[in-house]
């Protein structure tokens, strides 16, 4: 594995395990799973959407305007999260397996649905309000 590689892997583990320490309520911390519908972070909170087994976890993500959004490829393929509408807001380019990107989402409320560039198939929606 060459130096860059490494760093971007520890780089996103340490990303990984500060983010999910983030969790401010009692009991344990909430996971994201393919089941779950929805996520929400309040004010401009900094939230992630995990890509793992060809899907985006959440499918569907609402945040306030200009809200901080880490994106995380768990798959072994390369992904993007890359919005389809008018002006593309946001796009990830590709992330290689264990690569992270940080995303803004926009600050006009609004629902913006984006794919995967590499595998189209794969959709989610940004709501933002």
């Amino acid at each position: 594995m060459r130096p860059v590689r490494i760093a971007v892997a520890a780089s996103a583990l340490c990303l990984a395990a500060l983010t999910g320490c983030s969790h401010t309520g009692g009991g344990p911390s909430p996971s994201p799973s393919a089941s779950a519908p929805s996520a929400s972070a309040p004010g401009n909170a900094r939230t992630r959407i995990v890509i793992k087994d060809f899907a985006y976890q959440p499918a569907t993500l609402t945040v306030r305007p200009g809200t901080k959004i880490t994106v995380v490829n768990e798959d072994s393929a390369p992904h993007t999260v890359t919005a389809t509408g008018a002006g593309k807001p946001f796009d990830t380019g590709n992330l290689e397996q264990g690569q992270s990107a940080v995303i803004t989402a926009p600050t006009k409320p609004g629902s913006y649905p984006y794919i995967c560039t590499v595998h189209p198939y794969m959709k989610g929606t940004l709501t933002v309000r």
